[in-house]
């Protein structure tokens, strides 16, 4: 158990970054707010649809939000999208030709992505002749004197990028990080689409990666942008000339976006919306929380105290397997879903490593609600993730026992 006085002085410690996210939090209320006014958000729009869906209000006035909030041209937003996985290869699917490459300069994608890349013969990237490149982080930055070498030498068709840290132990890319990457970019003439794997950014600052230059993003509903309401579905948004690409791929270029139905109340897609700048506010309240506590306690976290945060995941370092086995435990032990389970690690599709987590969430696997999950290697590092209350944080910092 940790030490409720403890826990009082590292809350005090916080007071300052605590204020800022009520800041935050608030601007893009009122841009969520803002945003179902332009787009005269009505009760109708939460109505089902079956077959085609075609003119289906509540699908397309949803893509009208989230376009408006993201301060992009287009957008499309699903719940025939199934993960955050599926809305990035969706993109990539929908934009790379056989013969095109395309970069990677924050290093390598998520464990996920590997086998949309580099497959044999079941369908990858790689099987329609489509070359991927990687250049890796330096220092945690974009290394640009090696991607001004790439550029001279190379002309890849898109700039991949992930905001996350994804099994990592790097800071995510912060709103500043990513200007300034698409700057450099741009700079080396590079002319083609940037795409952002915007998975567990969303609502942590007042801007988006749309609003500063990117063209192409995407995630999952079951992230920071639903609130922990939505139940599925994920989201892409940008330039309509990738989006009416992405469109085509998703169904068929003979329809695109025009078709689609739900056979259940869209309601909860909008509600999740709404709610979720407040919701990404108490997820990295509780972030800062556990940071702060399990640094005073001789453990490494990311990010640091000073700095700031690009997404939601808090990344802890423990010295043995057996801690960090009980500190996943410990969440799924303090969760409102399956308290009662012992959580294991297992072979996990799409990932290198054995895999352990702890999702005792209403909506399966939704890391908008407090969970985390590791790689069974050294170093041992546990990356917790959500909490729809800080209560609910606060509460599970408090029990946990190493």
């Amino acid at each position: 158990m940790i030490d409720g006085k403890l826990i009082d002085e590292c809350e005090q410690k916080l007071k300052d970054k605590f204020e800022n996210l009520e800041k935050i939090s608030l601007f893009n209320t009122e841009k969520v707010l803002k945003a179902f006014q332009k787009n005269k958000l009505a009760l109708r729009h939460f109505n089902p649809t079956t077959g085609y869906g075609y003119g289906d209000e509540g699908r397309d006035t949803l893509n009208g939000v989230f376009a408006d909030l993201f301060g992009a041209e287009a957008a499309l937003v699903s719940p025939n999208i199934v993960s955050g996985t599926h809305a990035i290869s969706l993109c990539l699917y929908g934009i790379l030709r056989p013969g095109d490459a395309f970069v990677s300069i924050t290093g390598e994608p998520y464990d996920t992505l590997s086998e949309v890349i580099r497959g044999k013969d079941d369908g990858s990237l790689s099987d329609f002749g489509i070359r991927f490149d990687c250049i890796a982080l330096k220092d945690h930055k974009i290394d640009k004197s090696t991607i001004k070498e790439y550029f001279s030498k190379h002309t890849p068709k898109m700039v991949f990028m992930q905001r996350s840290r994804g099994y990592e132990w790097r800071p995510a890319l912060t709103i500043e990080d990513i200007a300034d990457a698409v700057a450099f970019v741009r700079s080396c003439g590079f002319q083609g689409c940037i795409f952002l794997d915007n998975c567990y950014g969303e609502f942590v600052d007042v801007k988006e990666p749309t609003e500063v230059g990117v063209n192409l993003i995407a995630g999952s509903m079951i992230k920071n942008i639903g609130g922990g309401i939505a139940p599925t579905g994920g989201y892409i948004a940008g330039d309509q000339q990738y989006i009416r690409l992405v469109q085509n791929r998703m169904t068929a270029p003979s329809i695109g976006g025009e078709v689609g139905s739900y056979a259940f109340t869209y309601q909860y897609f909008y509600q999740g919306l709404f709610l979720a700048p407040h919701t990404v506010k108490e997820a990295l309240k509780g972030s800062w929380l556990t940071g702060a506590v399990l640094s005073a306690l001789g453990y490494a976290t990311s990010p640091d105290l000073n700095e700031n945060a690009g997404d939601i995941i808090r990344a802890i370092r423990f010295d043995t397997e057996k801690q960090l086995i009980a500190f996943i435990n410990n969440i799924q032990k303090n969760s409102p879903v399956d308290s009662f389970v012992d959580v294991l690690p297992w072979d996990m599709p799409g990932y290198e490593n054995q895999v352990i987590m702890a999702a005792g969430c209403f909506v399966q696997g939704a890391s908008i609600e407090l969970s985390a999950d590791a790689p069974i290697k050294e170093p041992y590092i546990a990356y917790m993730q959500g909490g729809l209350t800080y209560e609910h944080v606060k509460i599970a910092l408090k029990n946990l026992s190493l």
